[in-house]
């Protein structure tokens, strides 16, 4: 497209763009579901990354079925269209999204200028985000935004005269935090609130930690059924961000929306001690079958050594919440052994019990929660008081059971109807977002949360590069 000319609404040219058949447009324009006058009208600003299309993997009745996508010409947008266009053209339950699409190199200020919705989803090239989300607020529209929202100390400036700019316009700033939505995160949480079961959460040791959280994933994986094709830019620092302010930030969310839930935590109740990083190898084969690319582009020439690329995606942070100890850690493998996939390690400690997430082989790779018992800790006289009290979960979740391993150990059984798939997550933080727009605000706890926890990443990074250890940061 000339990058001069203007964007125009027509549905014949978005459905191009997007590799639709005459018979899908037709499908996409009989929803009576949605129409131009719904209060929520979506933006998509740079789709680089496949997040923004999992926003629309499903359809939402208060939400308008045109969606407005500003980007920079290529490969990125291209690819965020094709997905669209599977979802609507799928056989089970297909959307009926309808794309509207400008490609001009100032496809940024065209959106300011236009503003054709009011709702932007912001997933894709993380140096630019902090930008992305200033300029939006700024302008008056309502920002879903993937994490992270910033990479970096000047990043994470502009983030906080964001949420200044969020408030000042009367729009919602959110970031996009799906593990909240996991089942067996959720249970954690809802379990470590009963006395009966956990008890008081520990406070903990550098050394050992009342909560740990650890998360592998894979640079290369499957997505909607199909092998995920990854930007280039991603396996770059400098644009993705390290493992440490990227992938991590949902640890640190977790910590935080689990030990302290509907608790405003403010930057000084952070006390960083330890951070370290690390790389992960890739041959240039492993990068091609990824990106599709024949080399590595020049940008990523200083991460590669001996034919190498050397990826900092992987981090590890010690600190203390409110006085609890918490570590994180975050690593990078290029490929999931066989039947496997990205996996969560979690445990809380409670004087009662430890309430732990394992995925590991013998869990099949699906995550499960298990309740242990302390030391200490009458089992007999624990047993009847703890099942007494899991009645509560039972209630809030039906079909949720309680079987017993060994005297000092439980599973929770999760039925299927829980287990909804990281994929369908999207829908559901958009669910939440949806009725925080109606609501016209969100909970008081959710913003300087979302501050502190970016803060934690942001000096653990520069903790990390450091290069030193038993160092404290205070706020």
């Amino acid at each position: 497209m000339n990058q001069t000319k203007h964007l125009t609404f027509a549905f014949a040219m978005s459905m191009t763009l997007a590799g639709c058949s005459t018979e899908e447009k037709k499908a996409t324009t009989t929803s009576d579901t949605t129409s131009t006058n719904q209060a929520v009208r979506i933006i998509t600003l740079d789709p680089g990354h496949f997040h923004a299309a999992l926003v629309q993997k499903t359809m939402y009745s208060n939400v308008d079925s045109t969606v407005y996508v500003f980007a920079p010409e290529g490969s990125d947008v291209q690819d965020h269209l094709k997905r669209i266009d599977g979802y609507n053209s799928r056989q089970e339950n297909p959307t009926k999204w309808k794309e509207e699409v400008y490609t001009g190199s100032d496809y940024l200020e065209k959106m300011i200028a236009q503003k054709p919705g009011n709702v932007v989803v912001i997933s894709g090239n993380n140096l630019k985000k902090a930008e992305y989300i200033k300029k939006a607020v700024d302008a008056g529209l309502n920002v879903l935004a993937d994490k992270p929202m910033c990479i970096d100390s000047a990043g994470f400036e502009t983030l906080k005269q964001s949420f200044e700019s969020a408030q000042k316009n009367n729009v919602l700033l959110y970031d996009i935090m799906t593990e909240r939505s996991e089942i067996t995160n959720t249970l954690q949480k809802e379990l470590s609130q009963i006395q009966e079961i956990f008890g008081e959460l520990q406070k903990g040791t550098p050394q050992d930690p009342a909560v740990t959280k650890e998360s592998v994933h894979h640079f290369f994986k499957y997505v909607s059924g199909n092998p995920l094709k990854r930007p280039a830019w991603f396996m770059d620092v400098a644009q993705q961000g390290e493992g440490l302010v990227d992938v991590t930030t949902h640890l640190v969310d977790l910590v935080q929306w689990e030990c302290f839930p509907e608790q405003v935590i403010d930057t000084k109740d952070i006390e960083l001690l330890q951070a370290r990083r690390w790389t992960t190898p890739m041959t240039q084969r492993q990068f091609t079958l990824i990106t599709q690319q024949a080399t590595f582009p020049e940008y990523l020439q200083k991460d590669v050594r001996d034919t190498v690329l050397n990826v900092y995606s992987n981090g590890e942070i010690t600190y203390k919440i409110k006085g609890v100890h918490a570590k994180v850690s975050v690593i990078w493998n290029y490929k999931a052994p066989e039947g496997a996939g990205d996996t969560h390690f979690s445990i809380m400690k409670g004087s009662k019990a430890n309430l732990i997430i394992r995925q590991g082989a013998e869990e099949k790779y699906v995550p499960e929660l298990y309740i242990e018992l302390v030391k200490g800790t009458d089992a007999t006289a624990y047993e009847t008081a703890a099942t007494q009290a899991f009645s509560a979960i039972q209630t809030k979740y039906p079909g949720i059971e309680l079987k017993k391993l060994a005297a000092t150990k439980w599973q929770v059984l999760i039925p299927d109807k829980y287990r909804v798939g990281h994929e369908a997550h999207f829908g559901e933080v958009t669910e939440r977002y949806l009725q925080y727009l109606e609501a016209g605000k969100l909970p008081d706890w959710e913003v300087p949360n979302m501050i502190t926890k970016y803060y934690t990443t942001i000096q653990a990074l520069r903790l990390a590069k450091q290069g030193k250890q038993n160092i404290s940061i205070r706020n």
